[in-house]
């Protein structure tokens, strides 16, 4: 195994850093500014049977984004390519959407439309795991825990468009 020298462990730690912090730091915010709606709308809707209890979202997500996080370094750290920074700007599209989600859900409160959204972010999701693995497999495989929880997320999200829209 080949020594890096100070420079390129300095380089790695920051892209680390960032690469972790990046999706956290879009978590919490998103978190801070779609929270307030939890107990007001979100507490009024009508509920699948199979939701789970509020409290269980923060640590999912939070243990979700650090994992993200890996994987993005994984790739990041890769020689500069074409499809290397293909796989980048599909893991930040799909980290938007992510984002995106929370504000169109609970901010807005238009499940019609975060539905939409979520599908989409499901299949930026499925892009971006199948361009990480192209360059670094277990970059793909430690998403699948993501993966499993937004294809449920899509599910949670069907059950209260179609439990509280008056079709």
């Amino acid at each position: 195994m080949k020594k890096l020298n100070h420079k390129m462990r300095v380089l790695y730690t920051a892209k680390l850093v960032i690469s972790i912090v990046l999706p956290l730091a879009l978590g919490a915010i998103a978190g801070m500014f779609t929270s307030q709606s939890v107990p007001e709308w979100y507490a009024t809707l009508n509920r699948p049977s199979f939701n789970p209890p509020n409290w269980i979202f923060g640590p999912v997500w939070t243990t979700l984004y650090i994992i993200m996080g890996i994987s993005l370094f994984l790739i990041w750290k890769q020689d500069a390519s074409k499809e290397r920074n293909r796989a980048i700007l599909i893991f930040l599209i799909q980290l938007l959407l992510n984002f995106g989600w929370s504000f169109i859900f609970f901010y807005f409160n238009m499940i019609g439309f975060a539905l939409l959204e979520i599908i989409l972010l499901w299949f930026s999701i499925i892009i971006m795991l199948v361009l990480f693995y192209r360059i670094k497999p277990i970059a793909s495989y430690i998403n699948i825990p993501y993966l499993l929880w937004v294809t449920f997320a899509t599910v949670l999200n069907a059950s209260y468009y179609f439990l509280n829209s008056r079709i």
